[in-house]
């Protein structure tokens, strides 16, 4: 089933098992059960001194086949094939099981192991969506290191019927001990986070507890990282304080226009980012969602930035980079159908709809392609624009008016987005022509209206303009001396990955010329 050179990668990565355990699958006879056990019996004898292949498993689910490491207590299993994106995941798992080391934190290990209740996990996923792995990974590890934790990763395209049954609608959508935990990508300290209530605390008193900064980077995007990477290697102290590193990156499906790098996604982005600002030793704080800044009471003095969970931190300079995030639509029916029909990533949700209908709400490049990518997956799809014809560059334009099933209305409002109490049934529109309304049923809607910035905890301190973003002079100054902002939050035009990283690169640059002129303070003889 795995090709050769994926198999020689294998067999390197196995090496590292040092503890042995077996594999249980549980089989019925269909095609995706035979290639289980072909990729099984592959696992099973690139390592056969440590690993033992069972196929007398009698799960509810199949096809579907559990981890289990000799003398624990484990719980883990996977429903359907982790392949596509999730073969990392297959990956990390067998190693985890085999006694390799996660590279996690050790707080964060010791976290896990020290939950105190009964964790039964059934998370959805698809083999195309680049949000879930770190879901899958995330709970595959608790369930390696705590045996009260235990895990389901269920491929959604394997399970069509339970998908239906339980309304999953948008992935990775995660289920504990029966009722919804969450939906969408979350690291693995969120989920310990969300489980620990004592984490908001404690990750609070750490904040108070840390010296003042020379720069402190608020968010970790592009921006974030190029202003961290530019402060720190001026050798003055550096922070970043973010809720996830990557910030919106993670979400891009594909990068083929970052200069030098002829082809990546954001996933990969983000890990190379984070990467390369660790290296110069910059602290960085994640699970961090900025609440308030208090500019300087005088010239001199110090900027605080408090965050939602009662911390805070001071420094002598402050970057702002909080990105942007997807833009409602805001018309009836979107957020009552949010993850039961409306979706915003056509790369997660998409194989959901299968040989079904849907909508694309936007006409620019992201709806285009959106639209595009849908068509290969769906029966159909509704392609809506409210201007008179679509924004997107011209060969994404002429690609998607050569789909058959690609219906294209420009001169179109979107009015609401119906549904049937539980999920979504149809959407409506106005032709801003004629006047007429129209709806079309279908089962999923995508938005792909552009970006609104993170800005909303800083109106009344910072100034911002009509749109919301951070106003900003070409030095990367806001109207606040001593604060910086860079990137998608800000007033620069054109809203890009490397534009951010430049933007970002500048604002250091401005804050380490603010800091070199700041007066000397005097000691008192």
């Amino acid at each position: 089933m795995l090709e050769q050179e994926l198999k020689n990668q294998l067999a390197g990565y196995l090496q590292r098992v040092q503890q042995p355990f077996e594999i249980v699958a549980s089989l019925d006879d269909s095609d995706t059960s035979k290639q289980m056990l072909d990729l099984l019996q592959t696992i099973q004898g690139l390592r056969a001194d440590k690993i033992t292949l069972r196929t007398d498993g009698n799960d509810a689910r199949k096809p579907s086949f559990t981890l289990k490491r000799v003398g624990t207590d484990m719980n883990l299993r996977f429903a359907g094939l982790p392949l596509g994106h999730e073969f990392t995941s297959l990956v990390l798992a067998l190693l985890w099981t085999g006694g390799h080391p996660p590279k996690v934190e050790a707080e964060t290990i010791a976290a896990i192991k020290a939950l105190d209740g009964d964790y039964e996990f059934e998370m959805y996923m698809s083999l195309t969506c680049h949000n879930c792995p770190d879901v899958v990974q995330a709970l595959s590890l608790m369930a390696i290191l705590n045996p009260r934790v235990k895990t389901t990763v269920i491929e959604g395209g394997a399970f069509q019927a339970e998908v239906e049954s339980r309304k999953v609608m948008a992935v990775p959508m995660v289920f504990l001990n029966g009722e919804l935990f969450g939906s969408g990508r979350m690291l693995i300290e969120e989920i310990v986070a969300k489980l620990d209530k004592g984490a908001g605390a404690r990750d609070a008193a750490k904040l108070n507890a840390k010296d003042p900064y020379d720069v402190l980077i608020v968010g970790g995007g592009p921006s974030g990282a190029a202003a961290a990477v530019y402060a720190a290697r001026k050798g003055i102290r550096t922070g970043v304080a973010t809720e996830r590193f990557g910030g919106q990156v993670n979400d891009t499906m594909s990068i083929e226009n970052y200069i030098s790098v002829l082809e990546t996604d954001g996933p990969k982005f983000s890990s190379a980012l984070e990467a390369q600002v660790r290296h110069y030793g910059v602290d960085i704080m994640t699970q961090q969602i900025a609440a308030r800044i208090i500019p300087p009471a005088a010239p001199g003095e110090l900027v605080e930035v408090q965050f939602e969970n009662g911390g805070s931190l001071k420094s002598s300079t402050v970057i702002l980079s909080t990105g942007a995030r997807w833009r409602n639509v805001n018309v009836p029916g979107e957020q009552e159908y949010k993850n039961a029909g409306v979706n915003y990533c056509p790369h997660c949700d998409g194989p959901l709809y299968k040989g079904k209908r849907v909508a694309v709400i936007g006409g620019g490049n992201s709806g285009v392609e959106a639209a595009i990518d849908l068509a290969g997956i769906v029966e159909h799809v509704t392609l809506i624009e409210f201007a008179s014809q679509l924004k997107a560059d011209a060969v994404l334009v002429n690609k998607v008016e050569s789909l058959s099933n690609v219906t294209i209305h420009v001169n179109a409002q979107t009015t609401e987005i119906t549904g049937d109490g539980s999920k979504v049934n149809g959407i409506k529109f106005k032709d801003r022509i004629s006047g007429e309304e129209h709806h079309v049923p279908l089962a999923g809607v995508f938005v792909q209206i552009g970006l609104v910035p993170n800005t909303e905890f800083l109106k009344g301190t910072v100034e911002l303009s009509r749109f919301g973003e951070i106003v900003v002079d070409a030095h990367g100054r806001t109207n606040i001396p001593g604060v910086f902002a860079a990137g998608d939050a800000t007033t620069t035009p054109f809203k890009q990955i490397v534009i951010a990283a430049g933007d970002g690169a500048k604002a250091a640059l401005s804050a380490f010329d603010y800091l070199i002129r700041m007066p000397v303070a005097v000691e008192a003889a």
